[in-house]
């Protein structure tokens, strides 16, 4: 007995191949050899009708009716087909009517969806990656499509889905193809099957079947196979040099399945109108014999025009299998097909020997899939798990590869415009055509400098375009996104006679750089693109799209993309120019850089849910950075504890205490690299007016890391006041008038000499004896009179023009309330004792108030953002954004530990970690390590040997500076840490394999 049935099976399994016959080498595919023995199990116990049902796959929708889902289980039940594909839903009802569905079967279905750039090609909820003509564009990183295929594969397995009707390997090139076009990886034969190839391997190789289509070629024609039967008329030669290419490749390195088009073909069968899926010169002699396919053939929808147009359901399915075929899909008529194949094996048209072999062979797929033991789809996490921040990256990465540069107008410097330098220079406006609101694609632009945003729709007013036309003359340069709403050339690629308009007369004024969002084949329908100064195809109209394409703008990242297609005489295959990345700020995932994003964000919320419930501060600002990538910026809370006002990415924090290494450490560096400034020299050598003070022999050094002895701090406004609480004469007034010009509050000025008084009195304070380390504000208050004398400029134009400006950090400034509203600045203490007003707005610090709210100690506003932007020029040893701020050498000079051997903490400016863990530094930072703390509640830390960046955003000090939960509970530094601890945990084995490179 035992003997009989090791017989039967290696006849089972002998049956399966002996059609497999070629001329060429070919990889048999893997699925024909699983689990014979379950195959041979499940075949033996079913009838006739049972094994014909085998080969039928129905069509699914998850998003319609429960009347519609009982009336698809009693399909499934009555007639036990094969398998389903779905077209529509979502994944949470999907999983259910599947695990509905597979309880009605006696042996489970394979489930299929046609999934070309991922589940969200159907699925709601659900990834979406590229289309394959975007990463037809990518050049060197066809291991990212791999990775997608991979990543495709866990997803639909997630999702109790088997097989993936993909990828297409029709080669484009018919720009007027209605049906292919974009779904292609373009024209080049070879990239096609390369590529093709990529993508089929990733998914199989992650136990996912697949269907190569549209055997033997879709994409050289002008009809829609859903709405008629195109007519290919090539001759054979020109089929086997170019169509039938990519299917061989891949023929050969294993395919597991193919799907057959609906095309008419007379150099293949010269049948009239008889389309390719009933033809058995296609399936059977070409695919079978000739190429020597031995996976699953399967149909394209039967239910499509191109085959129901001549021969009706039943009979169309009968042919099909007649014609070689092993799986109909989207069968209409499940009884007329069943009883058109039994006639036919009556009439001996087919043979019970061919269906048998093909259920055999469907039913190996199945074994191969899992469906020999199967289990339903876990409902837990399920929309989580399909979305896994691990996809997010890869759609990231391939849309990146594939950005293309195809116009880069030289500047006066003889530089090329992308990647834009000198920023400072440049008044930047953004145009983003047919998009009402502000777009994606210009709150990136956003992100690198200050730009004003344009919007211009279908329905903006004619006097609203004309306002628009006059703003745009007195901008420099003009980024200009070009929003495609649609793809397909049946609606001129969503291309309007407006934008068309619009963009010719954005383009003549020669300061447009276009970034079109759609599909390649619209640039032929772009006039002026010539006049264009920078043209970039992004070849879709995503978030991904939008935002990379103005990171390539401003130089974060390079372009390396070229067309994957002949769009025109101007445009051409494999057009595109290579831009290079200039150290300017990426922002993307934290798994981009190996990190977990949800270890960082659920640890990151919880303490500032701590800092918040606690009231240590009412809102705040995070934002890391790592490898010059912004992986996390989030804001939380409100401005105050009483206000609705939630606190906001881009909010404006008084950043006290920073500003200390923002203004004068930074204008001191730059000295130092000029010449102009010399640690070692004394005050005295450049405040003459300290020459016969006791501060003339301190050197700078000492000073700057506080250990010269001086006081830590001098309330200045309180020796302004009489005994009975009146102001001295000559020092502050209620009303602005004559002399009283320095504005403290809405209700106080400052009499303008007063402020000689503060430096007279920091020249007259004492100095210790003792070299301890004491922490000193009062040596920054002199340096910005020391810069404005070695560089004649006001001490915060000389840092705009040289440093914030080039930068793009345009936020940075004192007195912000000259330039942006108050609603966009967080309020600090409301001031009971010298204001008597809630600070906001202001300076929070009384001294810097009193010298006008400009001051080397206190005083500057800005974004985190911005400021991030300056603490990564610190990080980058000085570069940023193509420009050598301060020397390598001046930067390591100032961040590294001056006196260690004193037990001194200090750089030259900047703070640095402890010997023993006091919490002024994060707990896991390393010697190299830097940054700074304010007193509102700010806080900066740059660590070279992680290559990590860190703001901190808060005004822990409202309503009153007694609030130090933020500071006793170390906020601020355990935030820090939780980015040490996601490094060190490093990435999930899915994520390193991305992350890998070939």
């Amino acid at each position: 007995m035992r003997f009989s049935v090791c017989l039967r099976s290696l006849a089972c399994a002998f049956s399966l191949f002996v059609s497999f016959h070629t001329a060429h080498s070919q990889t048999v595919p893997s699925f024909l050899k699983a689990n014979p023995r379950w195959v041979d199990s499940v075949f033996n116990a079913m009838t006739p009708d049972q094994r014909i049902s085998q080969l039928i796959m129905v069509a699914g929708f998850s998003n319609r009716s429960r009347g519609y889902e009982d009336s698809l289980m009693r399909l499934v039940q009555t007639y036990q087909v094969g398998g389903i594909v779905f077209f529509q839903g979502g994944p949470i009802r999907q999983a259910r009517l599947i695990n509905r569905l597979q309880t009605v079967t006696k042996v489970p279905m394979l489930v299929a969806i046609d999934g070309e750039w991922g589940l969200g090609m159907r699925l709601d909820s659900t990834v979406r990656f590229p289309y394959q003509m975007t990463m037809g564009a990518i050049q060197e990183r066809d291991d990212l499509i791999y990775k997608m295929g991979a990543a495709v594969a866990r997803q639909s397995r997630r999702l109790g889905i088997h097989i993936n009707f993909a990828p297409v390997a029709d080669v484009n090139n018919n720009p007027n193809n209605p049906v292919i076009n974009f779904r292609s990886f373009g024209e080049d034969k070879e990239a096609v099957a390369r590529k093709a190839l990529a993508y089929m391997k990733g998914m199989q190789d992650n136990g996912l079947l697949t269907s190569l289509k549209h055997f033997p070629g879709h994409g050289d024609t002008g009809t829609d196979s859903h709405y008629d039967l195109p007519l290919i008329s090539k001759n054979r030669q020109q089929l086997e040099g170019l169509e039938l290419y990519p299917f061989r490749k891949l023929i050969d390195a294993g395919a597991a399945g193919v799907m057959i088009a609906h095309l008419n073909i007379p150099a293949l069968d010269a049948t009239p109108n008889l389309p390719s899926t009933l033809s058995r010169k296609v399936v059977s002699d070409l695919l079978k014999n000739e190429l020597g396919f031995g996976g699953l053939v399967y149909s394209d929808a039967m239910n499509m025009k191109g085959v129901t147009k001549y021969y009706p359901s039943g009979i169309a399915d009968r042919m099909g299998l007649e014609a070689g075929m092993d799986v109909l899909e989207y069968t209409l008529d499940i009884p007329r097909a069943i009883a058109e194949v039994k006639q036919a094996i009556a009439d001996g048209r087919l043979s019970q020997a061919d269906i048998d072999a093909r259920c055999r062979k469907v039913l190996a797929a199945k074994a191969w899939a899992g469906l020999d033991r199967y289990k339903p789809v876990d409902l837990m996490n399920l929309v989580r798990d399909l979305n896994e921040p691990e996809s997010e990256l890869l759609n990231r990465l391939l849309t990146e590869e594939a950005l293309t540069v195809l116009k880069n107008d030289k500047e006066e410097s003889g530089e090329p415009l992308i990647p834009l330098l000198n920023l400072g220079t440049k008044k930047i406006a953004s145009v983003s055509l047919d998009a009402a609101q502000e777009t994606y694609f210009q709150k990136m632009l956003g992100n690198y400098t200050a730009v004003k945003h344009f919007n211009i729709a279908a329905a903006t007013a004619d006097t609203t375009l004309k306002r628009i036309r006059q703003e745009l003359k007195d901008y420099d340069l003009l980024l200009v996104g070009v929003h495609l709403s649609n793809i397909r050339p049946a609606v001129q690629y969503g291309v309007t006679p407006k934008t068309v308009a619009m963009l010719k007369e954005l383009c003549e004024t020669g300061k447009a750089v276009v970034s079109v969002f759609g599909n390649p084949y619209a640039l032929a329908k772009l006039e002026g693109l010539d006049q264009a100064r920078g043209v970039i195809m992004a070849y879709q109209l995503t978030q991904f799209t939008e935002e990379l394409a103005a990171q390539l703008i401003f130089g974060a990242i390079p372009a390396k993309g070229k067309l994957p297609v002949t769009v025109n005489e101007r445009y051409k295959r494999n057009d595109g120019i290579a831009t290079s990345s200039i150290g300017r700020l990426k922002y993307t995932i934290p798994e981009e850089v190996g990190v977990d994003s949800y270890f960082l964000t659920a640890k990151i919320d919880s303490l500032m849910q701590v800092a918040l419930t606690q009231k240590a501060t009412p809102g705040g600002v995070v934002q890391m950075a790592k490898d010059g990538k912004v992986i996390f910026r989030k804001a939380y809370g409100t401005h105050t504890y009483e206000g609705l006002t939630p606190t906001k990415e881009d909010d404006l924090f008084d950043l006290a205490s920073v500003t200390k290494v923002s203004t004068s450490t930074l204008a001191l560096m730059r000295l130092v690299d000029e010449g102009k400034f010399n640690l070692d020299a004394t005050m005295a050598d450049y405040l003459p007016d300290f020459k016969e003070s006791n501060k003339a022999n301190l050197i700078w050094r000492d000073v700057l890391t506080h250990q010269a002895g001086l006081k830590a701090s001098i309330a200045f406004w309180t020796d302004t006041k009489n005994p009975d609480g009146t102001w001295k004469d000559k020092t502050f007034d209620e009303e602005k008038h004559g002399p009283y010009k320095i504005e403290i509050t809405d209700n106080l000025f400052m009499h303008r000499r007063y402020r000689k008084t503060i430096f007279e009195t920091i020249r007259d304070s004492p100095v210790s004896a003792k070299k301890d380390y004491v922490y000193s504000d009062l040596s920054f208050i002199l340096y910005p009179k020391i810069v404005e004398k070695m560089t004649d400029q006001k001490f915060e134009d000389y840092l705009k023009q040289n440093v914030y400006e080039p930068l793009g950090a345009t936020t940075l400034t004192f007195n912000p309330m000259r330039f942006y509203p108050l609603p966009r600045m967080v309020p600090t203490e409301y001031d009971s004792v010298f204001r008597k007003t809630l600070v906001w707005g202001r300076v929070h610090d009384e001294g810097a108030a009193m010298l006008g709210g400009v001051s080397g100690h206190a005083g500057l506003f800005g974004s985190s953002n911005d400021l991030m932007k300056l603490v990564q020029m610190y990080l980058q040893k000085g570069y940023y954004g193509g420009k050598q701020f301060i020397s390598p050498q001046t930067v390591t000079e100032f961040t590294r530990y001056q006196f260690p051997e004193k037990g001194n903490r200090r750089g030259i400016g900047f703070d640095k970690p402890t010997y023993k863990y006091t919490g002024n530094a994060p707990r896991y930072a390393s010697p190299q390590s830097f940054g700074h703390s304010g007193f509102t509640g700010t806080f900066i830390w740059v660590d070279p040997q992680y290559n990590t960046s860190y703001v901190f955003m808060s005004n822990r000090v409202y309503p009153s500076r007694t609030h130090t939960k933020l500071i006793t509970l170390n906020i601020r530094t355990n935030v820090a840490d939780v980015l040490y601890e996601a490094i060190r945990r490093g990435p999930s084995s899915n994520l390193a394999g991305i992350l890998a490179t070939p």
